[in-house]
């Protein structure tokens, strides 16, 4: 036996193993949008893979059949290939793509074989699309164009600024609906004006649903195209042969994502529980021919992210998170909802289902990401369509489990990841990793960022607190008018109980978190300087006013502070919720991310608690990108927020 084959006998088996990294993550394929046949037979749905070379997601459409996991690509060499959608008949398959000056379109491939086919041609791009139920049309959503402007004219770029974020440089316009044979040929414009269907960032497809007959389409009308007016978006049913209007259900609150039933009797949408804006989002159903609605899921009480019809019409597939453990719930209009066994899985609440109501759907389990799985009916075992996955190969993960703990009047829980081979007798460095939102919840499924921390050495704490949707409308609502006391109070009740189980190193805990997570990183590290060793804000709201000034959504900060704060004496409450008060507090090595054109959380925030620190003689890195958006989507930027994120820990979490 020579050397070397007699030192790797020697090589304990622990020098081997790998852990996951930052460098993996561009090596996790994105795998969504199941769309199932109208025979039941084949699933079509949307594959991406990172393009390191030109830092973008390359998408292609995808088939696999049911029965014998077959797969294929339907869509190669096309840009931006999302949004299958088959006909009525099976025979064809939809879906959306870059056209050659890179704007969204809708093209049509035929089962029988041949290229696909570009049915629409908008200058602007199209924004959303949905077949005729006789396979004859296409309804899709466009923004109109900018008038054409000539010699002096085209200097007139002036445009009045209202629920927009700070960052608008130019005017929205409307979005609108079309219509256009399946085949192609000309488009014919139904509505027209001044209002828009709504624009949610970062890009949200407006909704679009005809009814059976054909006679209607239910869409979206927000007073303007301003995404900080989206919040006036009412269902409304649209004659495509006249282009009059009427609401569908009279609401006054928000309402979103028609979905006819099968029969075509009724429609399932979107709104908030008892219809307030700040509680949780709720399944709502109305006839199909408009009419106030009814809550499908009131005494579920789980904050509703995707529901989908049932083939007897009379009940509904929801998905939403159920304290740490994203669930799919069968949920008849009238009665009890019935958690379906899914075993390790945690599925993306939004499902497509069969005519024969098998369900398909993707998720993942702690140690592998997203696969596309099929549920043949409830009772049995979910079967998994797709291998797609190997970056988890060979690698060893941290345990992850949900921990609980008491607050107030609140049973709370969250998510602690251990190092990868972690063995129990001595205390560990630990970081928080806090949600944003803060409508969002920490649950047991695969999260990159938090695997990654935990192969640095470190135990990583993901708490829910009061404003998570994870546990019911009260939890939920018990953020309003408590935006920072009452979350930081659950956030270090969670800590604590932590720290009394004997596994935590009390000198070294570090904070951290993105969005509504930079938030409660800033709250904390102002509130309870003597915690933190270190802590990292991306995104972080500091200044409420400010956010209520600048942001695209400054509406919400309504919803959980009451009236404006330049009304009455409510600027006091945004004062005293607002980390940047509490600035002269803060003692923790603090690095801060932002993107430069950020619309959700402008960068003015970061700026303010990067002066603030530095001011203080605090220890302060800002880092901004220079892209658009609430956080990098790019696989390269994204890759290095979370190489940033672990280097900045590093020696603020290493053993003294």
């Amino acid at each position: 036996m020579n050397k070397l084959a007699l030192l790797l006998l020697v090589v304990p088996a622990s020098a081997q193993t790998r852990h996951f990294s930052a460098d993996d993550l561009p090596r996790i394929v994105r795998v969504s949008d199941p769309q199932i046949s109208p025979d039941g037979k084949t699933v079509a749905f949307v594959v991406g893979r990172a393009n390191l070379k030109e830092d973008h997601w390359d998408s292609e459409i995808d088939l696999v059949d049911v029965a014998t996991h077959t797969l294929r690509a339907m869509t190669h060499d096309r840009m931006g290939a999302g949004s299958p959608r088959w006909s009525p008949t099976g025979d064809r398959l939809a879906f959306v793509a870059a056209d050659m000056d890179k704007k969204p379109q809708v093209y049509v491939l035929a089962m029988s074989g041949g290229d696909a086919v570009q049915v629409t041609k908008s200058k602007t791009g199209i924004a959303a699309f949905s077949w005729k139920p006789d396979g004859t049309q296409f309804a899709f959503a466009a923004a109109d164009e900018e008038p054409e402007k000539k010699d002096q004219a085209k200097f007139e770029d002036w445009f009045e600024v209202g629920d927009n974020d700070v960052y608008q440089k130019s005017r929205m316009m409307p979005v609108h609906l079309w219509t256009i044979a399946s085949g192609g040929g000309d488009a014919k414009r139904i509505t027209s004006g001044t209002w828009s269907m709504p624009n949610h960032l970062p890009g949200a497809p407006p909704a679009l649903a005809w009814t059976a007959d054909g006679s209607a389409i239910i869409m979206n009308r927000a007073e303007t195209p301003l995404t900080g007016d989206s919040a006036t978006a009412r269902l409304e049913l649209v004659d495509p042969a006249t282009g009059n209007m009427k609401p569908l259900t009279g609401a006054a609150t928000e309402e979103g994502s028609p979905v006819l039933s099968p029969d075509g009797t009724k429609v399932l949408y979107t709104t908030a529980r008892d219809q307030k804006h700040a509680f949780d989002s709720s399944v709502y159903v109305t006839a199909a021919t408009g009419g106030a609605g009814k809550d499908a899921a009131y005494a579920l009480d789980r904050s509703i992210s995707g529901a989908a019809w049932l083939p007897d019409s009379n009940s509904l597939i929801v998905g939403a998170v159920d304290h740490t453990k994203p669930a799919l719930w069968m949920q008849p209009l009238d009665g009890r909802a019935t958690k379906l066994e899914l075993g390790a899985l945690s599925p993306a609440p939004q499902v497509n289902i069969a005519k024969d109501g098998g369900v398909a759907f993707t998720a993942t389990t702690p140690d592998h990401p997203a696969e596309l799985y099929y549920l043949a009916k409830a009772g049995e075992q979910p079967v998994q369509l797709t291998h797609l996955q190997t970056v988890t190969d060979g690698v060893e993960l941290g345990k992850s489990e949900t921990v609980h703990w008491k607050n107030d009047t609140f049973d709370e829980s969250g998510v602690l990841t251990y190092p990868p081979g972690y063995a129990p007798g001595k205390k560990l460095a630990m970081i928080l990793f806090i949600h944003g939102g803060p409508k969002s919840a920490s649950v047991e499924a695969f999260s990159p960022t938090p695997q990654i921390l935990a192969a640095q050495g470190w135990l990583v704490f993901e708490p829910n607190y009061r404003g998570s949707n994870s546990d019911g409308n009260a939890y939920e609502a018990a953020i309003i008018r408590d935006a920072g006391v009452g979350p930081g109070k659950d956030v270090m009740a969670g800590v604590k109980s932590l720290e009394a189980r004997g596994i935590v190193d009390e000198k070294r805990i570090a904070v951290s978190g993105w969005s509504y997570g930079g938030y409660m990183t800033s709250w904390l590290i102002g509130n309870y300087p003597d915690v933190w060793v270190a802590a990292l804000a991306g995104a972080p709201v500091t200044d409420l006013t400010d956010e209520y000034a600048e942001s695209d959504v400054g509406w919400l900060s309504e919803d959980i502070f009451g009236p404006a704060p330049y009304t009455g004496d409510n600027l006091k409450l945004y004062v005293a919720e607002s980390p940047i008060t509490y600035a002269h507090q803060m003692k923790a090595p603090t690095l801060i991310l932002s993107d430069t054109g950020d619309y959700r959380v402008p960068p003015s925030q970061a700026y303010k608690l990067y002066h603030a620190l530095k001011g203080n003689g605090v220890t302060v890195k800002f880092i901004a990108y220079p892209v658009v958006g609430h956080s990098p989507s790019d696989p390269i930027r994204a890759r290095d927020v979370v190489r940033e994120w672990t280097t900045w820990f590093t020696p603020y979490l290493a053993q003294k």
